[in-house]
């Protein structure tokens, strides 16, 4: 499995393994402990419970899009924050990312949407 190189990657593969249907995949993109504002309104916290979160998103079939990377705003060489610009008008998604020891990038902290969509 492909770890993210940059920040950027991460939203590439989320995309990609939503579309193939890989609940584990998608889980691997975030640190053990991260928090997951979602669903609306909640939060989810730890990987697991991100899996099992992945798990029922990927059966609704749902087909997803990359979506516009806005520029990534580094703290250091380890922290960062990504976003793009949201295809289903919900305001915006942003992610709080880290470097892990081995260079790659995994989600601490992501909030996939802002506000309801319109």
């Amino acid at each position: 499995m492909t770890n993210a190189q940059t920040p950027e990657d991460l939203s590439r593969l989320f995309v990609e393994r939503a579309n193939a249907r890989d609940a584990d995949g998608l889980a691997a993109l975030y640190e053990e402990d991260a928090v997951l504002a979602f669903p609306p309104g909640q939060q989810t916290v730890g990987r697991a419970a991100i899996r099992e979160l992945m798990v029922q998103l990927v059966s609704t079939g749902a087909t997803f899009t990359e979506e516009e990377t806005l520029p990534t705003v580094y703290q250091g060489d380890n922290l960062a924050l990504t976003s793009t610009v949201p295809s289903d008008n919900t305001g915006g998604r942003v992610q709080l990312v880290r470097r892990q020891a081995d260079g790659s990038w995994l989600r601490v902290i992501d909030r996939p949407e802002t506000r309801a969509a319109r």
